[in-house]
């Protein structure tokens, strides 16, 4: 057994394609490749790489927003998958919520926070009376730290600042009670001095409830601070995965050192700009490709990254990567 338990939620081997184009030129957008994770409880695993490589397309499979082509979504033990009923769909959505990278356009601008609030308590019969209901809505305000609650019961997000909808955002996601949430850069929309007002609050909630978070980012200082694990992602592909301090530390992908390199962290003392250098674009996702999906960019690149694409290769007890370079 891991020596986190067993975990709640956990993805194997999805992949997701999105057909594009008129039927005379179908092309497949290969989103997500043989994607596979575990989110714990308590803990926070982290999902980070560039715009495009597959970070929200397995969050929004993980939530069933998307069904995946193939692979499976194991939910306390059971495949999920097996049951597309509307109890059963309604079940999980309960257990495993998102919140979304936009606060403003995930909240419908007509109508109330109270109504935002209300909707999932009644939906998902949290609530059997009017009483219950008043008391419910004040909680969940209180825990988000919305304050007095007679400020914000009743305004519409546009009276709200980007942090106080993203606060909301993150209630709405709290009233249906979930196990396991997955945020899909929850902060990236906000300014730069409260990010770290919600980040510090999704911590309490990860300690305080313990609940399952996966963190999707292309910030790894963020990543950093608030992850207890760290995964890569590129073109589609898991490239690495460890514990976040030590993927810091000593990165062993090339793609994740290229990534470090532009973060600013004197105190971390590896990687300056000169030592890895970022050149080339992200693959076409449309086009098929043949080996490595980084080799284009890599600096260490080999014959055999040209003609088919790594394994897993399990570099430590806690640490994996693909790369030929740890074969």
């Amino acid at each position: 057994m891991n020596q986190l338990g067993q975990p709640i939620l956990e993805a194997r081997q999805l992949t997701k394609h999105f057909h594009a184009g008129s039927v005379m030129s179908r092309k497949i957008i290969r989103a997500a490749q043989d994607v596979s994770l575990s989110l714990y409880c308590g803990k926070v695993t982290a999902l980070v790489g560039e715009s495009g490589s597959g970070k929200s397309t397995t969050a929004r499979m993980l939530v069933r927003l998307y069904e995946p082509t193939s692979g499976q979504i194991i939910f306390k033990g059971e495949n999920v998958l097996k049951s597309r009923s509307r109890p059963a769909m309604l079940r999980y959505r309960s257990d495993v919520q998102m919140i979304f990278q936009d606060p403003f356009s995930s909240l419908n601008p007509v109508h109330t926070i109270r109504h935002h609030l209300k909707r999932p308590l009644i939906l998902h019969k949290r609530v059997s009376s009017k009483s219950e209901l008043e008391y419910s809505l004040g909680d969940l305000l209180n825990r988000v730290s919305l304050t007095p609650v007679h400020d914000f019961i009743d305004k519409y997000p546009h009276q709200l600042s980007g942090g106080q909808r993203q606060r909301v955002a993150i209630a709405r996601a709290l009233a249906v009670e979930p196990e396991v949430i997955l945020a899909d850069e929850p902060i990236s929309m906000l300014d730069v001095s409260i990010r770290m007002g919600i980040l510090n609050l999704m911590e309490s909630l990860r300690d305080e409830q313990n609940i399952a978070f996966l963190y999707v980012t292309h910030d790894l200082a963020s990543a950093r601070y608030f992850s207890d694990q760290i995964l890569v992602m590129y073109a589609g592909y898991m490239v690495e995965g460890g514990p976040s301090e030590e993927l810091i530390q000593e990165p062993l992908h090339p793609y994740t050192k290229m990534l470090l390199s532009a973060v600013p962290d004197p105190s971390r003392g590896l990687l300056t700009r000169s030592d890895v250098e970022a050149k080339g674009e992200v693959p076409s996702l449309a086009a098929a490709i043949t080996g490595c999906p980084f080799a284009p960019r890599c600096d260490r690149v080999m014959p055999e990254c040209r003609v088919e694409n790594p394994p897993v290769f399990q570099v430590s007890e806690d640490r994996w990567t693909r790369c030929y370079l740890y074969k």
